[in-house]
Parts: C-alpha cells; structure tokens; sequence
C-alpha cells in the first residue's frame, strides 16, 4: 500500500467527475479505458508507475532489468446499494486499486485465495498468510497494488457518498527468465 500523500487537485478531480461513465456488473465504470495517458492525470500516472515499480523491486526482487508500464487504467463509480462483483485481471502481471473518494470507515476491498489447496490445516489464529480472504479498509488517497490473478471484489456500499476508485493494470517490458533454463524472454522490444 501506498499513500499519495497530498490531496487530489481540483483538477484531477474535476477530470475524474466529469467521465462518462457506462454500466458494469453491479457498478459503473468510465468509458475511458485510458485514463492515466490523459494530461490532467499524469502526476497521479507517475506516483501509480513509481509505486508499482517499488513493488515489484519488493515483493518480486527481479535479477535482470525489467519494470512495469500500466496497460489499461479507468474509474469506478459505486453508489450506496451498489457492490463490485468478485473478479480479476488476466492479461495483467500487478494490479492496483487508488481510492478517489471512499468513506474510511465503511468501504472495504476483499480479497480471495481461490483454488486447490492441497492440505487444509485449522488456524487457531488468523492471518494473511493462513486465511482464505482478507478486507482492507478502502482510505482516500492510498494506492493498494496486488497480484493481478488475485481474486477481488467490493461487497455492497452502505456509505451515502459515491465511492470512487481508479483502477489499472500492468504488464512488464525487459528481460525475463534465464537463458540457461531456455526461459529467457524480451518483452517490449
């Protein structure tokens, strides 16, 4: 997770506010499926691509010089009664999630460890690495990035202001894998 640290200018947010928006599952979202090559957001595009990058060198500790560039990059829009149905994002390596406008004591993220697990061993404490989801409160102005075959989803909204999140995928450019494991791979050259 990262924090952005200043408020959204007036705008950023006026841009945000102004999309035009279409339905999806549950929500809505922008019909710009770009929003992070527009001009008026590109201070926030640089603080998403310095923070995934972080991660990546964090979390993933790559050997060869590779990085991350957002592929695609639009808006939710969750009203009060609405939710955002469980998915996630193929055709992506991270994926993140930079609350606009949340309420911080009600909005939640959900996450799900889906899939076989070949040994089931009771927890007689809870934690990320033993449980099979986990919520995150939803703070205005924190980025919170994850894997993007990690399944995800907003349950209903019960707070009264809109909550808005933008949204984004990434995929990596450099050198991959190992050339004496014949796993070497150059992507976006």
């Amino acid at each position: 997770m990262f924090d952005l640290e200043r408020p959204l200018t007036e705008s950023e947010l006026k841009f945000i506010l102004g999309l035009e928006q279409r339905p999806n599952m549950g929500n809505a979202t922008s019909k710009n499926n770009y929003i992070l090559k527009e001009k008026k957001l590109s201070k926030l595009h640089d603080f998403v691509i310095s923070s995934a990058n972080k991660y990546l060198d964090e979390v993933y500790k790559p050997k060869h010089d590779v990085s991350l560039y957002v592929t695609q990059s639009w808006i939710n829009y969750t009203n009060n009664g609405q939710f955002h149905h469980k998915h996630a994002h193929p055709n992506s390596f991270i994926s993140g999630v930079f609350y606009v406008q949340s309420d911080n004591s009600k909005d939640k993220i959900h996450f799900y460890k889906e899939g076989y697990s070949q040994l089931k061993l009771p927890a007689r404490e809870w934690n990320l690495s033993n449980s099979d989801s986990w919520w995150f409160e939803a703070i205005t102005g924190r980025l919170v990035l994850f894997p993007s075959g990690l399944t995800h989803m907003v349950t209903t909204v019960e707070a009264e202001k809109t909550r808005i999140s933008l949204s984004f995928n990434t995929f990596l450019k450099g050198y991959i894998g190992d050339e004496d494991e014949l796993t070497g791979l150059r992507l976006g050259e």
